[in-house]
């Protein structure tokens, strides 16, 4: 057996030793089609607390708002109404290397926080997706590789920002987690089990952390959620929610965990398009099932 073959089953058996187990229920996909300028490379979503209305973020530093359809809960129809490109603190558009926007994610006040790679930084946004207010710079920010930054934000239930990096250096590394309150502090690990990177989170209302990891295997790409449980500073009760077959889904990189009228957590993804004529945006749902250990009604 060759090494690589070798290391992926291993990484597997030991994913599967040490994680809990737990299926999320497929709940519709549908392909993102608009005629508004720029709908495409979408990084971030954000959805709104019945899972009727959302934000996407582009990579090309616009956002963009629109509704979701579902018709006996399953995911039917999606719409984009409008779109606003992003500017800097001096007012004017984002261009070159300052506009590849990745990670999204909105605090109890409506405000948006957006996360960049190229030029590696955070800005909080107001509610219509204006007047940039640059965080402090994260002090891990200059070792972070140019095309594997901040692609992750999330919002705990407390208002606290996090985010933690695609890469962790080494293949055995732990990735960092940091959160800011006033101040980048890195609080946690997460453990890096085989090919998988993070590229989205985001803290469902049962309070644990949903994390989207991608694999990009040459072919097509798969994509993984885990759950964790923040527990006196350690992420705690790892559990697999889905682990998609190659090609299965594009390049999912955004996620948003909200509840229905059922009680019921859905986990809400939108893919990455690279505006590229044979990808796709799509948006992908699915739907933990109602005795999902630790969830509260």
């Amino acid at each position: 057996m060759r090494a690589g073959p070798a290391v992926a089953l291993i990484a597997a058996l030991l994913l599967a030793t040490t994680c809990a187990a737990e299926t999320a229920q497929f709940a519709g996909s549908v392909t993102v089609r608009s005629r508004l300028e720029g709908v495409g490379g979408l990084s971030g979503l954000d959805l709104s607390d019945d899972g009727g209305s959302f934000v996407a973020l582009s990579d090309r530093g616009r956002l963009f708002r629109g509704a979701l359809t579902r018709k006996g809960g399953r995911l039917t129809g999606v719409s984009v109404t409008d779109g606003v490109i992003l500017t800097g603190p001096d007012g004017q558009a984002l261009s070159g290397p300052m506009t590849d926007a990745e990670g999204l994610a909105r605090d109890r006040h409506g405000r948006l926080f957006v996360s960049f790679e190229g030029r590696h930084r955070v800005w909080r946004y107001d509610a219509r997706g204006l007047h940039p207010q640059p965080l402090p710079q994260p002090p891990f920010a200059d070792a972070l590789q140019t095309n594997s930054g901040m692609e992750a934000l999330a919002i705990d239930p407390r208002g606290r920002l996090y985010t933690l990096p695609e890469r962790s250096g080494a293949l055995t590394r732990p990735f960092p987690v940091w959160r800011y309150n006033g101040r980048w502090r890195q609080v946690f690990t997460i453990p890096r089990r085989g090919p998988f990177l993070p590229v989205g989170a985001d803290f469902g209302p049962d309070g644990r952390l949903y994390l989207l990891e991608r694999d990009f295997t040459g072919i097509g790409f798969r994509s993984r959620i885990r759950a964790f449980t923040l527990d006196a500073g350690r992420a705690t009760g790892e559990t697999v929610l889905l682990v998609s077959r190659n090609r299965q889904f594009d390049n999912l990189e955004g996620i948003a965990a909200w509840r229905d009228t059922d009680g019921a957590i859905r986990l809400t993804m939108v893919s990455d398009d690279n505006f590229r004529w044979f990808q796709r945006t799509e948006i992908v749902e699915y739907v933990l099932p109602l005795a999902n250990p630790g969830q509260t009604h």
